[in-house]
């Protein structure tokens, strides 16, 4: 295990302690950093803009704030969910209005109105799982990762997987061919041909513009057109749409790798009747997880923003039941996006051409 696991183990464990009564008592140390009004209670909200149960990207946050709610003695968190962009600034001023010390934003795709809400709300700690980053804002700590070292190792673990199994061709299901999208698919693809360079992968949008990544008749549709089309492998990089299509790919014999979570549980372990093939986590529940040592301890503030870097057992590609050849390409592939100068180029240049830079 890793030293920032280990941090966020003994943070967990320090944070649910007991008083004479044996009732929790909360970390003083979670007070000073957090209770917004001085009540000596904490409660965490928080906005997710998908479903709260979608048994993946969305749902890690939510699991994330429960579990720890409970750890420390909390209140139960207040979720809002299925937040769009467009009445994100609303929804989370109402969730703002609840008593909540810590609102938790799930993603960066209702980031926008941000910037107003922090100052409206300063005495909330607000802080957002950006993915690819929104600008640094006084009020607002965020976590953030890179998104094509991450998906050049699920590139490399579904080209294992395709060269295990056979085949050659697979199909990206997204919503909308937005910028972390472009970015995570061209990363893939340049990971699968690393493996082989005659497996393809196509990219099929299944949602309406912006950030619709629940559509699952939309996706269980486009599966069944590129399974009928010679694909024999699928990445669900969708939210409530992603149950459905791991299950279909199942019923058809089809290897599916999930977007997102390492949780909700153990997604190889899961008994829920897919047969899951991998996961590319970037789970949000984790990464906030590994934060709250840094913020308590005073490395990450209100208007600062930590990169987690692309490591084996953090996030990237993970297998659920993979040969000895595919976990050494995986390994070598973690090792690449760390150490070799000319595929970091490639990758750097694969996230300018996607956010319109290059």
């Amino acid at each position: 295990m890793s030293a920032v696991l280990l941090s966020a183990v003994a943070l967990a464990a320090a944070g649910c302690s007991n008083d004479a009564d044996g009732e929790s008592a909360v970390d003083p140390a979670l007070l000073e950093a957090f209770d917004a009004d001085g009540d000596g209670a904490l409660r965490i909200g928080v906005a997710a803009a998908g479903p709260r149960n979608d048994q993946g990207y969305y749902q890690a946050l939510v699991d994330f704030a429960e579990e720890f709610s409970d750890e420390n003695g909390f209140a139960p968190p207040i979720v809002s969910d299925n937040i769009g962009a467009a009445e994100a600034g609303q929804a989370m001023s109402d969730l703002a209005e609840q008593g909540v010390d810590v609102i938790l934003v799930g993603a960066s795709e209702i980031a926008e109105p941000l910037p107003d809400l922090t100052g409206q709300y300063p005495d909330i700690f607000w802080y957002c799982n950006c993915g690819g980053g929104v600008p640094e804002t006084p009020g607002l700590a965020q976590a953030t990762d890179w998104g094509a070292p991450i998906h050049y190792t699920a590139g490399v673990a579904m080209g294992a997987v395709l060269a295990d199994r056979g085949g050659d061709t697979a199909v990206f299901l997204g919503c909308c061919d937005l910028g972390f999208e472009k970015e995570a698919y061209s990363a893939t693809v340049q990971g699968l041909q690393s493996v082989d360079p005659s497996f393809t992968m196509e990219y099929v949008a299944t949602g309406a513009f912006p950030f619709d990544f629940d559509n699952s008749a939309n996706a269980t549709a486009a599966l069944t057109n590129a399974i009928a089309e010679g694909a024999t492998l699928a990445y669900a990089y969708l939210g409530g749409a992603l149950n459905p299509v791991g299950q279909l790919a199942t019923d058809e014999g089809v290897a599916v790798f999930a977007a997102g979570p390492r949780g909700p549980g153990d997604i190889c372990a899961r008994n829920d009747g897919i047969e899951w093939t991998g996961t590319i986590a970037f789970d949000p529940g984790l990464y906030a997880r590994l934060v709250l040592p840094l913020i308590l301890e005073g490395t990450l503030a209100e208007g600062g923003t930590h990169q987690f870097p692309t490591e084996q057992g953090l996030n990237g590609a993970e297998l659920c039941a993979a040969s000895g050849e595919a976990e050494a390409l995986l390994a070598d592939a973690f090792e690449a996006v760390s150490t070799d100068s000319e595929l970091l180029g490639v990758l750097r240049g694969i996230t300018a051409e996607a956010y319109g830079g290059g």
